[in-house]
């Protein structure tokens, strides 16, 4: 199925700007239990929405939920009502898995992604489809003749590809993504055997960089005693997030818009990360979530605003 030419420029009215404007740093995912009272405010005021709430501090979401399944209609159209206070705010999503992480997706499951996907398209409000692969998806002939095919079959997309595995690191397959508009997702990850190395590439209009936090000890484990959350229980320190600001700076130079998503998501850490690269990149002070400054007094050096209340101590190390 093909997008119409008006839903297409709709959609790119979102890269409009200068350079520095046409960066959105935002958090992967809303929906965590132990962000409550940490980054949301605990009781929820009356007709709370965490979207709506993170909308005032970001500009862009990354849509988990459309990994495990398709969205459904009615929630898109919901979730851009949801963000509408904030002219600039943009989605990123990720596919399915049943395209990037199983075989044998079929032409019903194209039209449920779609139908999910469309929604936002439309209303200009989709910066990014995000192939994530496993780093189990090593650079072969079988897989870059699956990469291709997926890539045509959601060509009238802005996708972006996120691989692992250094075996793609390979000029055949930046020429590839090149070549089909396709944009390349830098990420920092624990830089284990083959893992993929810090990069900051841009191979299309979209930039895209993704923050996995660095616990080496937990990455790869398959330990049923370590909980999944503490993969992503890490928190940069703007030492380490210097280098990363002026990666982003330099695909932005490139790119029509750039998206910096943070996974590091346990108890906030991706949503103090986040605003300290707003505040490296943008050069000024940010506003912060009070909760969250709560919990970590070292974002109130970067804060617009004073404290509405007595700092606590920081949360303890996790």
């Amino acid at each position: 199925m093909q997008r119409t030419s008006q839903a297409m420029d709709s959609n790119k009215k979102a890269a409009t700007g200068a350079p520095s404007h046409r960066i959105r740093v935002g958090l992967a995912g809303w929906s965590y239990d132990d962000w409550n009272g940490i980054v949301y405010p605990s009781p929820h005021p009356r007709d709370f929405h965490e979207i709506t709430f993170l909308a005032q501090f970001f500009d862009t979401i990354e849509i988990n939920t459309s990994f495990y399944q398709p969205l459904k209609p009615q929630l898109a159209t919901h979730w851009i009502g949801r963000t509408a206070e904030n002219p600039r705010f943009v989605f990123t999503a990720k596919m399915w898995q049943k395209f990037t992480h199983e075989a044998g997706a079929t032409s019903e499951d194209e039209k449920l992604v779609r139908a999910g996907f469309d929604p936002l398209f439309d209303a200009g409000k989709l910066g990014a489809v995000l192939l994530q692969f496993p780093f189990s998806f090593h650079h072969t002939t079988e897989t870059l003749a699956r990469l291709k095919q997926l890539l045509h079959t959601f060509h009238d997309y802005p996708l972006v590809v996120e691989v692992r595995h250094s075996s793609w690191v390979h000029p055949e397959f930046y020429e590839l993504l090149h070549e089909r508009g396709v944009g390349f997702c830098n990420i920092d990850q624990p830089v284990i055997g083959k893992s993929l190395k810090p990069t900051e590439r841009t191979t299309s209009a979209v930039g895209y960089f993704r923050l996995h936090g660095r616990r080496y000890d937990t990455w790869f484990t398959d330990d049923p005693e370590v909980p999944s959350f503490e993969r992503y229980n890490y928190l940069y320190s703007e030492e380490e997030l210097d280098p990363w600001a002026k990666r982003v700076e330099h695909v932005a130079k490139h790119a029509e818009n750039t998206f910096v998503i943070g996974n590091n998501h346990y108890i906030g850490k991706a949503a103090v990360n986040a605003l300290q690269l707003i505040h490296l990149l943008r050069k000024e002070k940010v506003k912060v979530p009070e909760p969250l400054r709560q919990h970590y007094p070292q974002l109130d050096s970067i804060a617009s605003e004073p404290p509405k209340e007595p700092l606590l101590f920081p949360l303890a190390p996790q």
